[in-house]
C-alpha cells in the first residue's frame, strides 16, 4: 500500500475536511473529535483503531480497511460499509449515530452495536449471526435475505423484521419487542 505507515498516533480535534488524512497505513491510532465529514477514505488501513467523538458523515470509503476497529460517540450517518474491504472487516459501535449508512452483504459475525441510532440502516443480504443489537433505534431499518441467527435483538427496538425472508433461527427478542416480528400482517397487538 503507498503512503505512510503510523504506528499508536494520536490525532486529535484535527479537521481533515481542510487537510485531508494521508493514505496509508494506522496501526493502534487514535481519533479524538476529529472531522472527516464528506472525505476520501479509501484505500486506508485503520487496524486497532480507535474514533472517538468523531465525525465521518458522508466519507467515502472505497476499499479502505477497518480492522477491529472501534467507535466511541461518533457520527456515521450515510457511509457505505459495503465498499470498504471486507477481508477481516471487524468494527464496534458504542453510542453511535449510524442512520442512512449501509452493510449490504457484508459478514459482520458477532459484532456489537451499543446504544446506536441506526434509523434506515441497510442490513439486506448482510451475516449478522450472534450480533448483539444493545439498546439500539432500528426504525425503518432494512432486513431483507439477512442472517440473524443466534442474533440478540432483546434490548433492540422500533425494528420490523419478516421472519420469512430472514434466516431468525435461535434469534433472542424480548416479549415487548416480539411486535416487530409480526408488522406485515398488519395487526394490533395489546
Amino acid at each position: 500500500m503507498e503512503g505512510n505507515f503510523v504506528e499508536d498516533g494520536k490525532f486529535e480535534k484535527i479537521d481533515f475536511t481542510i487537510n485531508p488524512l494521508q493514505t496509508g497505513e494506522y496501526e493502534g491510532c487514535e481519533f479524538l473529535n476529529c472531522n472527516f465529514s464528506n472525505t476520501d477514505l479509501s484505500n486506508i488501513n485503520f487496524s486497532e483503531c480507535h474514533f472517538t467523538g468523531c465525525n465521518l458523515s458522508m466519507a467515502k470509503l472505497v476499499k479502505t480497511s477497518f480492522q477491529d476497529t472501534k467507535f466511541k460517540d461518533c457520527k456515521l450517518l450515510g457511509l457505505h460499509f459495503q465498499d470498504c474491504n471486507a477481508f477481516l472487516f471487524t468494527v464496534d459501535f458504542d453510542n453511535c449515530f449510524l442512520n442512512l449508512s449501509s452493510f449490504y452483504k457484508l459478514k459482520l459475525k458477532k459484532i456489537r452495536f451499543k446504544d446506536c441510532s441506526m434509523h434506515e440502516v441497510d442490513f439486506t443480504e448482510t451475516d449478522l449471526s450472534a450480533a448483539i443489537l444493545d439498546n439500539c433505534d432500528l426504525l425503518r431499518a432494512t432486513f431483507d435475505n439477512t442472517i440473524l441467527e443466534k442474533t440478540d435483538f432483546r434490548a433492540a427496538f422500533n425494528y420490523s423484521i419478516d421472519p420469512e425472508r430472514n434466516r431468525v433461527k435461535k434469534a433472542k427478542f424480548s416479549t415487548t419487542g416480539i411486535s416487530g416480528l409480526l408488522d406485515k400482517y398488519d395487526i394490533e397487538i395489546d
